[in-house]
């Protein structure tokens, strides 16, 4: 399965980025956390340099809970603080301005002795699509999005959102894309939704999905399926599913095409329970060939 990213989109996205990075104290980057490293885009690093930033892991409540647990130690061990979120809930929302401050009391310490009257942290939300930025900044603006005004030193066409007295979000520029250059990514991307089904091959997302799920939540899987012993034979496994599922052709034969669509979808819909497809210091099962 090949899946093409867009260095158009890319480029002018990282130039907006750049271009507005001066105006901002943190940045708050937003992945999925059922997939907190494929959703990141690679290129982040190298465009905001040492800017400081709070990696937000949204969708919080899809993911598998002592996975999440792990990868916000393995991120605080790497010098990054980060909190796990659901947006769509308003859940964890409350924690934000918090750690933002805790990430910038360095500089705003800095800053309180140099005599500047303290202000309202002012941050930029990042994120790949389809990660759930939007509903991210209306929760925080509790859907009553309004310009601060012209904000002393910044470009006056500049939109900001304010959140509280605390915070106040910059109207994002343009959402970076993400770089596929390891193909286990863009399975992961797709089995969770961030890419258009259209452009997929949906049994090869299907057969990754139950390999992973094979390995790494094999009761799961047995559970869903009614599958006493899960067989060798990754077509095995198709047909139990697609006879006990009625996915079936008017000769009784298993079709293939819903079965996938079945279990893709059943991942997604957390037919499965919560689960997490990156997991700390793994590693990656092989695409199938």
């Amino acid at each position: 399965m090949t899946i093409q990213w867009f260095p158009g989109h890319m480029a002018k996205a990282r130039r907006e980025v750049t271009e507005k990075l001066k105006l901002v104290d943190i940045i708050f980057e937003l992945v999925d956390a059922r997939i907190p490293v494929s959703s990141a885009n690679p290129m982040l690093d190298e465009i905001i340099h040492q800017k400081p930033r709070l990696k937000l892991l949204n969708k919080a409540d899809m993911a598998d809970k002592e996975i999440t647990k792990e990868w916000i130690s393995h991120f605080s061990s790497e010098g990054q603080k980060a909190l796990a979120i659901n947006s769509q809930e308003g859940i964890g929302l409350q924690q934000i301005v918090k750690a933002a401050e805790e990430v910038l009391k360095p500089k705003f310490d800095r800053l309180k002795a140099k005599g500047v009257k303290p202000r309202a942290i002012r941050a930029m939300i990042i994120g790949i699509p389809n990660v759930g930025k939007s509903t991210l900044i209306n929760r925080l603006a509790k859907k009553n999005i309004a310009k601060t005004g012209n904000t002393p030193g910044i470009t006056r066409s500049q939109q900001w959102i304010k959140v509280g007295k605390e915070l106040e979000l910059l109207d994002t520029p343009g959402i970076l894309w993400p770089k596929f250059d390891d193909q286990e990514i863009g399975y992961k991307l797709a089995l969770t939704g961030a890419i258009k089904d259209t452009i997929l091959n949906l049994h090869d997302i299907s057969i990754y999905g139950l390999k992973f799920l094979e390995k790494h939540y094999p009761g799961r899987l047995m559970e869903r399926y009614n599958v006493g012993e899960i067989p060798e034979d990754i077509v095995e496994i198709f047909d139990i599913i697609g006879e006990l599922r009625g996915s079936l052709r008017a000769k009784g034969e298993v079709n293939y095409d819903k079965v996938a669509e079945l279990v893709v979808r059943d991942i997604r819909s957390l037919k499965l329970g919560p689960l997490s497809f990156d997991i700390p210091g793994e590693e990656e099962i092989p695409p199938e060939e």
